[in-house]
């Protein structure tokens, strides 16, 4: 696949990039996907939570009224979880929620989910880019020319590009990762795709990982 590479002024180049057909037009499998997608969320979870039962709760243990002859039902503890401010039934314990998925399986999720951003052309390729200072307001310059100021917008980047993530981690609808840390959730959430040029043979090093 042949992409032309653009200016950060939004001008078009000379130059065409050819994209890897390993990488951005496989056989995309929707079911790889769903499980590299359910793998990174569940491992962002912290799994911290925790609830008093009865048997953790503070509490008096005196019998809160006689067994008989109140017309209501028996009542033996402060604690029990049908009264107001009693302990939680069944609630949620510390846990980790992270569980393994095959390396074969999360590469072929990555690659399906960039495929689809290829198939439906939301893949901008830009020409390298150096910020001498990190400022915001230079990077929503650049998306401005490209009409993604408002765009949910992946931008990825190689390693030398460091001006360019603090520039843009204060921007709500954009976000800054490296080209070898792509991850499929990454993609498919953001509606545009922005590759740097000098980020290309990062893509190639995924076909051998």
């Amino acid at each position: 696949m042949e992409l032309k590479v653009y200016k950060i002024d939004g001008s078009e180049t000379s130059k065409v990039i050819t994209l890897n057909d390993s990488i951005f037009n496989v056989e995309p499998n929707d079911h790889a996907i769903w499980l590299d997608v359910k793998h990174y969320l569940a491992n962002q979870r912290q799994g911290t939570h925790d609830t008093l039962e009865k048997s953790t709760i503070s509490g008096s243990t005196r019998k809160l009224k006689k067994q008989k002859g109140t017309g209501g039902a028996r009542a033996g503890s402060i604690k029990s979880p049908t009264i107001r401010g009693g302990a939680t039934a069944f609630g949620p314990h510390p846990r980790d929620y992270s569980f393994k998925l095959n390396k074969k399986i999360k590469r072929l999720a990555r690659f399906s989910a960039l495929t689809y951003k290829a198939k439906d052309e939301k893949i901008l390729v830009i020409e390298d880019m150096a910020l001498e200072n990190p400022k915001t307001k230079t990077m929503i310059e650049i998306l401005k020319k490209f009409n993604l100021e408002n765009t949910k917008t992946l931008v990825l980047a190689n390693d030398t590009n460091k001006n360019v993530y603090l520039s843009s981690r204060n921007l709500k609808r954009t976000k800054v990762i490296r080209a070898c840390d792509v991850n499929t959730y990454d993609v498919l959430n953001a509606k545009q795709l922005i590759i740097f040029e000098n980020s290309i043979p990062e893509f190639e090093k995924m076909i051998s990982e």
